[in-house]
């Protein structure tokens, strides 16, 4: 899942793309690429005036377009699976939480939580299991390294598990309407 978004009410397809572009377009701006095409559903008609930059491709222009484009389309319904799997395997389809920022935390977490289990199940499938937990052992060894402290005769210490956890529960997050806004 490259990005995950919502919207309060119930608005049309149409007018929430040029949203998900922007996102779409934070989120690969440090990758070095550009949007051109966009493969979009029937719910999309009618916004090309919107994005002239951008070519949107749907379903209902099928005769107009290259080959490539044609295949494009026809790649369109791989996505759908997809997010039958993020509604049903990992709970997006019932939001427990409350208000606009419940809802987007949620669709968040399910994104993200999608995104884990295909890198677990990647890991897994090409047996990189060992490499991984090296990588892992390395920065959390270099986190704790980080992390150490000097003691009253000046030797270094860890510093331990209860101070660092004492701190980061004392820290709440304050959730103010700027950040509701932006959601």
């Amino acid at each position: 899942m490259l990005g995950a978004r919502t919207f309060p009410g119930d608005p049309y397809d149409g007018h929430i793309l040029s949203a998900v572009l922007e996102q779409a377009t934070n989120l690969t701006q440090n990758l070095g690429l550009k949007l051109k095409h966009i493969v979009v559903d029937l719910g999309f008609r009618g916004v090309d005036a919107d994005n002239p930059v951008k070519e949107i491709i749907y379903r209902g222009k099928f005769k107009s377009l290259s080959a490539q484009q044609k295949g494009w389309l026809k790649r369109r319904t791989a996505v759908e699976p997809a997010i039958g799997h993020l509604k049903t395997d990992h709970r997006m389809d019932r939001c427990w939480l409350q208000g606009v920022l419940g809802d987007a935390l949620h669709s968040i977490s399910c994104a993200a939580g999608y995104n884990l289990r295909w890198l677990l199940r990647a890991i897994a499938r090409l047996g990189i299991g060992a490499v991984f937990l090296r990588l892992l052992q390395a920065a959390l060894s270099q986190r704790q390294a980080a992390g150490a402290s000097y003691d009253a005769s000046g030797r270094v210490g860890s510093a331990s598990m209860s101070n660092w956890v004492g701190t980061a529960v004392v820290k709440k997050p304050n959730f103010g309407t700027a950040v509701q806004g932006a959601f």
